[in-house]
Order: structure tokens, then sequence, then C-alpha cells
């Protein structure tokens, strides 16, 4: 079984104000398979932000021909106690549209063998982090 290791992150200048994402994909050795970092547009949270790194984590990796899903665990890191504790069912979801961003996530899961949600300090998640930044950066600076 392949085990494919998602760091994400998510950001907001201003919450709500201009929003992006980073994801980065390790391999079981912890080597690099993927990065990205997205301007996701104004007026969003960073809750809206770090679910959409999520779930567009999820949809990236199906796309990715190399991984089968029914033969792939994952492991999804994020410094979010939040969207980890929502994910794993733990916490509950009092947002409507929040629970829209769980109900989707839920749907793509059921594709993999295993899938874990994981809260990291923040400074575990600086790559993710990083990607965040640079996405906004160039963004404001046009």
């Amino acid at each position: 079984m392949k085990k494919i290791i998602i760091y994400t992150d998510g950001g907001s200048r201003g919450n709500p104000g201009k929003a992006a994402i980073g994801v980065v994909f390790l391999d079981e050795n912890g080597s690099v398979i993927k990065k990205f970092g997205e301007y996701l547009g104004d007026g969003l949270t960073n809750n809206e932000a770090e679910y959409t790194a999520v779930h567009r984590a999820f949809k990236e990796l199906l796309l990715m021909p190399e991984i089968k899903p029914g033969e792939t665990e994952l492991e999804i890191r994020s410094d979010s106690q939040l969207l980890v504790n929502q994910l794993s069912g733990k916490f509950k979801i009092n947002q409507e549209h929040i629970r829209a961003f769980v109900v989707a996530i839920q749907r793509l899961m059921t594709q993999f063998t295993v899938v874990r949600f994981v809260a990291i300090p923040r400074e575990r998640n600086k790559e993710a982090d990083k990607l965040v930044n640079q996405a906004l950066d160039a963004q404001m600076t046009g």
C-alpha cells in the first residue's frame, strides 16, 4: 500500500479578505511529489481557505496518474486544529457553508483506503504556509 503525506494550509489577509492555499505532497519516504500555491480571491475567511486547501489537495491527487486511490493511504497534516477535529468527526460543524466543504471532502475521502487527519504545530507546516504567502504576494504585486 502506498502512503502519501499531504501538508495543507490556507490563509486570508483581512479575514475575510484576500485568500490563498498551499499544498505539499510527499511520498512515504518524505520526498516531495508535488506542491502548489493558489490564489483564491477576495472576501474569504481563513477557515474557508483551510477547507479549500484540503478539497483541492484531494482533487489534485486524483489527477495524478501514479496514484491509485483504492491502494493509497493518506495522512493530511494541517496546523488548523478546528479543521482536523471537524474532518475527523470530533467537533460539530455549526456553519452551513463549512458543512458543504466537509461533505464534499468526505465524498472524495471514500475513494481512498485510509485517510487520517493530523494536527501539527504551525512551525512544522512552513512549506505549505510559504506557498500561501507566495500566492498572496504575487496577487498583490500584480
